[in-house]
């Protein structure tokens, strides 16, 4: 498939690193001639050094014969524009652009991006897809990780595993002896940062990030087995009170009643518009490193703190100092990806990513076909994929156990109608099914042939 991505930073660069390993003719524009000559040197792919929205640009990029264009430029504007030119003189058929300005959200303007405005087929915010990231963990708490699959029926939580948990150095093939009534599944662990696919006599040991496909009804036991029965916070502390803070406490606000929120702001001018604009929200002008801050924010009787200011070191201080003062739970922003190994030695528990959130929704809407639903977990390293199985695939009425897996794939729980199936070795897969499965990077592809399902980009 031909896909243009107006953008080379993070984002587009993830996108098109992600793209390219499955063999799509990628094609990258973007005005640095820095940020090109990075893609053109380290991806296979096509790199142009131009302005996203020209028409001559889009023309040389090849959007005649494009299938999809994705545009991530850090213009809300040019994103707009670009899709709007692919759309009118080039007749691309899917558009998909990257909107952080929140006025350009509002309901009220829902009309602006229809077909006869601005024909954008799919809008990603970033700030929305980290809020609601955060909404889910808090939702979920002791998680590192949380992707609502089936309809929110069927998890997979990133869960980390201590010296105190109970099933530290226990064989994965005991766990259904000691816990027969328990619906889960281990997909995968991340040890050391390398991400493995465990067999039966394998063990977990302290340290590790546990990948568990887990039943809802069975969530709050399945996470006290690995050691977490952390309570859903009802106090919580945001420091940062730009986009992502701001759209946060609105969402916090509106789907928690008995939630107590305090916001820490620095910039005076901002946290006194927010303190006008946030209902339910105590809003604090300080410096979320300062001690006498914390304290008044009262940060020993806080459940929750979450670091959403713009500078990632910032965050990571501020997280850290607020579990020194005796907060049980830190959610820490972070862009830069070199940070990403790190910061579990360092004792925080949760690290959200704007640019693996909007990678991660962006990927959403690039698969089609049987595809139903397709997440990416951390930059890419794996994927969740959710898929139905037609008559015709070679999976049809066959056993797990039966199957020869490529290494790297891992099938997960069955949805059969409105029964979920933990995978065992005698497990059917019946035409109709919806099938989870676990894929490392890489095998995406492989996956794809094995379960003969027709993967359309538009």
């Amino acid at each position: 498939m031909r896909l243009i991505i107006c953008g080379a930073g993070q984002v587009g660069y993830n996108i098109a690193a992600y793209l390219a390993r499955e063999g799509n003719d990628i094609t990258v524009i973007d005005q640095e001639a820095a940020l090109i000559g990075r893609i053109n040197n380290e991806l296979d792919v096509n790199g142009i050094v131009g302005h996203a929205s020209d028409p001559d640009i889009l023309g040389q990029a090849g959007a005649g014969e494009c299938d999809m264009i994705i545009a991530v430029t850090y213009s809300d504007e040019v994103n707009m524009t670009a899709c709007q030119v692919a759309h009118s003189l080039f007749n691309v058929p899917k558009k998909i652009a990257r909107v952080r300005r929140q006025t350009y959200l509002d309901p009220a303007w829902s009309n602006l991006f229809s077909r006869s405005h601005l024909p954008i087929d799919v809008i990603i915010s970033p700030e929305v897809e980290v809020a609601r990231a955060i909404d889910q963990r808090l939702h979920i708490p002791g998680t590192t990780n949380v992707i609502a699959l089936a309809e929110e029926r069927l998890y997979l939580v990133g869960v980390l595993c201590y010296d105190n948990c109970p099933i530290v150095n226990t064989q994965l093939k005991q766990l259904g002896g000691l816990f027969p009534d328990l619906d889960l599944c281990v997909a995968a662990i991340l040890r050391a940062g390398k991400m493995i696919i465990p067999g039966n006599n394998d063990q977990i040991i302290a340290g590790d990030e546990v990948f568990l496909f887990i039943d809802a009804v069975h969530m709050k036991r399945a996470l006290a087995v690995f050691g977490h029965e952390e309570k859903e916070a009802r106090n919580i502390v945001i420091l940062g009170g730009g986009s992502i803070g701001f759209y946060l406490a609105e969402l916090l606000n509106k789907n928690y009643k008995d939630i107590r929120i305090k916001l820490i702001e620095q910039d005076p001018a901002r946290a006194r518009k927010l303190s006008e604009t946030l209902t339910g929200t105590i809003v604090l002008n300080g410096d979320g490193l300062n001690q006498d801050v914390l304290r008044e924010a009262n940060i020993e009787s806080t459940e929750t703190l979450i670091a959403l200011t713009n500078d990632d070191e910032t965050n990571i201080l501020g997280s850290l100092l607020a579990k020194q003062h005796g907060c049980q739970r830190v959610i820490t922003l972070v862009n830069k990806p070199a940070y990403g190994t790190l910061l579990t030695s360092l004792g925080i528990d949760a690290v959200v990513s704007p640019r693996s959130s909007t990678v991660s929704r962006i990927m959403q809407h690039v698969r089609r076909g049987r595809i139903k639903e397709l997440h990416t977990l951390r930059d890419g390293i794996a994927e969740v994929i959710e898929a139905e199985v037609s008559e015709t695939t070679n999976l049809a009425n066959k056993s797990i156990g039966s199957l020869d897996l490529p290494k790297g794939v891992v099938i997960g729980p069955i949805i059969r109608q409105d029964k979920i199936i933990m995978p065992t070795p005698e497990s059917v897969i019946r035409p109709g099914d919806h099938i989870i499965t676990f894929v490392m990077q890489g095998q995406g592809r492989t996956a794809e042939k094995m379960f003969t399902v027709q993967v359309d980009l538009f």
